[in-house]
């Protein structure tokens, strides 16, 4: 029984949290032993699972790496894994068994989050970010295996390394997506209920730079002019005030320009919503909007597009790989093109219900089934070929 040891001390939030609370029961039950370190608060997720082993590390973020690279390889020599799958962007320099490293944070690789750090005068997180970059580069040279989530991020990082890296899919599981009985929290139902004829558009993240938000809410005045017949709300699965997100992020920008514009009736802050509960907000809107100017998979996009939602996104080769069909694309810094294209779908209805459909179908094409499968099939690889190179040694 091949023994797989899961890195996933860097599963914080957004796309990291969705990866480990999806793929972990796929490993549980694909007849592997496998060890997971992760930090405590993810524990009582994963209640009950045969055949996996749980190591709750409480590691401060800024001790992280440093931790990483000192003591757990040690770690992972006596757990007596075979194989490490290293899940948040950073290699183990010495890994004492064969490595898959699944690279998923494009802000390394994307001029336009420089730039835009830049242009805050952030220059304490342009220098971090730089530092990590050279960092997460260099990873890709330490594994055995790189693995990006789109075909798009594979060929960005091949062309940023030299080094081929392989693209493995995202997936979705409806039913586990949609398996939560329990009703949106009272409070966040209330801020659901606007006037009967509204049009309610939706953006699910975290706040941060590269989700692009300050376009998104400078299209809205713009709307208002446009579709004057009707009354448009913007739902953020965030709140624009400091210290109510993960990371070091700073809001004030964005809060102050919705200020500016006078478009605080427009945009509703739900907060975060538990993962389990968001398929009740897709279900409940009419159009999903992204502004992001840099992306690895974006998951709400499958998401959106598993509940009949139409998108109209930011036109970028990761969004037109993941959705095809199912979205209007804008170009990601112009809020005249985005509200253009928002136009179009409203006074569409044809074009909406076609793109409803085209994206349900598009959304059976990601499973993480099928992820976790390949993984395993690659792992079972590495292994072997790691196998015959140490008979090779011994027979030398």
């Amino acid at each position: 029984m091949m023994h797989l040891f899961i890195n996933s001390l860097a599963a914080t939030a957004g796309g990291g949290l969705t990866y480990i609370r999806n793929v972990i029961p796929y490993f549980a039950g694909h007849g592997l032993r496998v060890t997971v370190a992760l930090g405590p608060s993810l524990r009582e997720e994963f209640r009950g699972l045969a055949n996996v082993e749980f190591l709750e590390l409480e590691i401060p973020t800024v001790r992280r790496f440093w931790y990483e690279q000192r003591v757990l390889p040690e770690v992972i020599r006596q757990s007596g894994a075979d194989i490490l799958l290293s899940t948040g962007n950073f290699a183990l320099r010495k890994s004492p068994v064969p490595q898959i490293l699944l690279s998923r944070n494009s802000i390394y690789t994307s001029p336009d989050f420089s730039r835009d750090l830049r242009s805050r005068r952030e220059y304490r997180a342009w220098l971090d970010m730089r530092i990590r970059s050279v960092l997460a580069k260099k990873s890709i040279h330490w594994a055995d295996v790189t693995v990006a989530p789109s075909e798009a991020f594979a060929a960005e990082l091949k062309c940023w390394t030299g080094t081929q890296v392989i693209s493995i899919h995202h997936g979705f599981d409806w039913d586990a997506f949609t398996q939560d009985p329990l009703p949106i929290a009272s409070e966040i139902n209330e801020k659901l209920r606007v006037p009967e004829g509204s049009l309610k558009l939706l953006f699910v993240s975290h706040y941060n730079y590269y989700r692009n938000f300050e376009t998104l809410i400078r299209a809205l005045p713009i709307l208002r002019a446009r579709l004057a017949e009707r009354s448009v709300k913007l739902f953020l699965t965030c709140q624009l005030s400091a210290g109510k997100n993960p990371g070091a992020y700073c809001p004030d920008v964005a809060a102050n320009l919705v200020k500016t514009l006078g478009v605080s009736d427009m945009v509703i802050e739900l907060g975060a919503i538990p993962y389990r509960q968001l398929h009740r907000l897709y279900a409940s809107v009419d159009l999903y909007v992204s502004p992001a100017y840099t992306e690895t998979f974006a998951h709400p996009l499958v998401e959106a597009m598993a509940g009949g939602v139409p998108l109209v996104i930011s036109d970028i080769p990761v969004h037109r790989e993941i959705c095809r069909d199912a979205a209007l694309y804008f170009k990601r810094f112009s809020p005249e093109d985005l509200t253009e294209r928002v136009v179009q779908a409203v006074r569409s209805p044809d074009l909406r219900k076609h793109m409803a459909a085209v994206g349900l179908e598009r959304s059976h094409h990601f499973s993480w089934k099928a992820h976790v499968d390949q993984i395993v099939d690659l792992s079972h690889k590495l292994m072997n070929s790691n196998g015959a190179r140490a008979a090779g040694t011994g027979n030398d």
